[in-house]
């Protein structure tokens, strides 16, 4: 199938795009800067804006699932960049509509979330991510309000490990939920997964190591 990978230099987003293409699927990404993988038969790679409504339109335009990896790297400062691309999104469904699943990466500690975190999660989001988390709230407020096919996933602290398709999927909040580490490549593996068959529309999604 035809996927597009929003935000896929790095990452989630990388790991998803070696993921989708192991798995035969042709994959279309759109980033600021080229991407560093030596697997690129099936790969499109665009180089543009993720908040460039031309670029968007363009990466999208064939694609049967989306996927959205989109990062601020190690920059904690404020950010609108998750708000600005979801209400572009929203924007170009809203003149013609995105009937695809729409699958986005938040972080365990966006939304509601943020209840179920741990003391040390909580402090560390409080003193050094607020104004990112914040943002990703936005995002998360923006796409979800409309009626796209979303499913947002919220991976806990992320891992550079190996895949292990060994991972615990939360749709529920509970008290005690303990969503921990968990490997990038997992996460990537379950994006891929849902982009192939969707079993968690329209849910929050809690992504932790067994």
């Amino acid at each position: 199938m035809n996927i597009t990978i929003i935000g896929a230099s790095a990452g989630i987003g990388l790991e998803a795009i070696k993921i989708g293409l192991n798995r035969k699927h042709s994959i279309t990404t759109l980033s600021r800067s080229e991407i560093e993988i030596e697997e690129k038969k099936s790969l499109n790679m665009i180089l543009g804006d993720a908040t460039n409504k031309v670029d968007l339109i363009h990466s999208i335009q064939n694609a049967e699932a989306l996927i959205i990896t989109l990062g601020t790297g190690k920059n904690m400062k404020a950010t609108t960049l998750f708000s600005d691309f979801a209400k572009l999104i929203v924007e170009i469904h809203n003149e013609n509509k995105i009937g695809i699943p729409v699958i986005f990466v938040t972080g365990f500690g966006a939304g509601e979330s943020k209840n179920y975190v741990s003391w040390l999660v909580k402090m560390f989001l409080k003193y050094l991510l607020k104004d990112v988390y914040a943002d990703k709230t936005k995002m998360e407020e923006i796409i979800t309000n409309s009626d796209m096919n979303w499913i947002v996933v919220r991976p806990g602290r992320l891992l550079d490990n190996v895949l292990t398709e060994k991972y615990r999927i939360e749709n529920k909040l509970y008290k005690g939920i303990n969503i921990g580490g968990i490997n990038r490549a997992d996460v990537a593996d379950f994006l891929i997964k849902q982009a192939e068959k969707q079993t968690e529309l329209k849910k929050y999604i809690s992504l932790s190591k067994k």
